[in-house]
């Protein structure tokens, strides 16, 4: 399921636990796919509590608390992580993260948990969601199968990654445009595992974020800039990004275009993917200008290859969102590649 799929089922399972439908919820996919991002982006969106859980740094007894006596009997401590509403508010989301890599005696434990919602005397507060992750047996990392009665407890998605999705998110925090034109031109690089290689260095979406992270620190240290994207995505994928930075040299003025000036769009593929990212990050800036959304609309139809203006325009909601449809251009726009949109 794409990305923007399981946020909304995410969304949805947390706001179901004020009519009490919450089912607990059990991410899986392969490493650096934004699995935990995700859990972090819903919660930034209804100002929620995120208590994250990680079962394969504990012991059963860390999660069960520790016992003490009291006159003649045995009682539990009850661990301070988990979720308290005087500590951590009314409403949040548990996630329990790298639960496949917990041994089977800590994941046991955690049974109550996830479908009682308890353990012992603590119960887990009405309005608190549960949700898992982890990575599937094939990806190489430490992985258990997960038991039977622990499956039976979650319902299962599992997280694919999406460039449309990931664009729109990399739009929206300031991803350098070059990495999103990049892999709008190789969308096959955006995640290229092959567990069977056990490589270190990777194409993810989170190793990508690192390579923008590398044009930065390393822009004004050009010798070091093809090692360190390297050290981010892998050589192949590094080189080719480095190669498709090169070549951006021959980009017409951005600006130009910004402003409303006619300029011919180039034949390069690649020059193409550029411009579009470039504009789509110049209408971030701008806050959604009416004007210059207008102009962006305008150069969309200068694309030899319509189909690459759809792609301009398409991320160009994604970034500025429904008022991109008021712009008068735009019904312009829309008119002119009508047969596409049918097709």
């Amino acid at each position: 399921m794409r990305p923007a799929h399981i946020i909304a089922v995410i969304e949805q399972e947390f706001s179901s636990t004020q009519q009490g439908y919450h089912t607990p919820v059990m991410l899986w996919g392969p490493p650096g796919v934004g699995k935990s991002q995700i859990i972090a982006q819903v919660a930034d969106k209804h100002a929620a509590a995120i208590v994250d859980i990680r079962l394969s740094q504990m012991e059963p007894s860390d999660l069960r608390g520790i016992p003490f006596k009291n006159d003649h009997k045995v009682e539990w401590a009850i661990p301070a992580m988990l979720p308290d509403v005087g500590v951590h508010g009314e409403a949040g989301i548990l996630f329990i993260d790298e639960i496949t890599s917990a041994p089977p005696s800590v994941s046991a434990a955690a049974y109550q948990l996830i479908l009682d919602r308890r353990l012992g005397e603590y119960r887990v507060p009405d309005h608190w969601a549960i949700v898992a992750a982890g990575n599937r047996q094939g990806d190489r990392g430490v992985s258990y199968s997960m038991p039977s009665p622990l499956a039976n407890r979650f319902s299962h998605y599992e997280l694919e990654v999406n460039l449309d999705d990931w664009a729109g998110w990399a739009y929206q925090n300031n991803i350098d445009e070059r990495v999103i034109a990049f892999l709008r031109f190789r969308p096959d690089l955006l995640f290229d595992f092959n567990p069977e290689h056990n490589p270190v260095a990777f194409p993810s979406p989170r190793s990508w974020e690192f390579a923008h992270r590398a044009l930065h620190k390393f822009a004004d240290t050009p010798v070091l800039l093809p090692g360190g994207i390297e050290a981010c995505v892998g050589k192949a994928a590094g080189v080719e990004l480095f190669a498709f930075i090169q070549s951006l040299e021959n980009l017409p003025d951005i600006d130009a275009i910004v402003s409303g000036q006619s300029l011919e769009c180039p034949d390069e593929i690649d020059l193409q993917y550029a411009i579009a990212s470039a504009l789509v990050t110049r209408a971030i800036r701008s806050g959604g200008d009416v004007e210059i959304l207008g102009n962006l609309l305008n150069y969309a139809n200068q694309f030899k290859q319509r189909e690459m203006g759809v792609m301009l325009v398409s991320d160009l909601q994604r970034a500025v969102g429904s008022e991109l449809f008021a712009v008068p251009q735009f019904a312009e726009w829309a008119e002119k590649i009508g047969d596409i949109l049918v097709y």
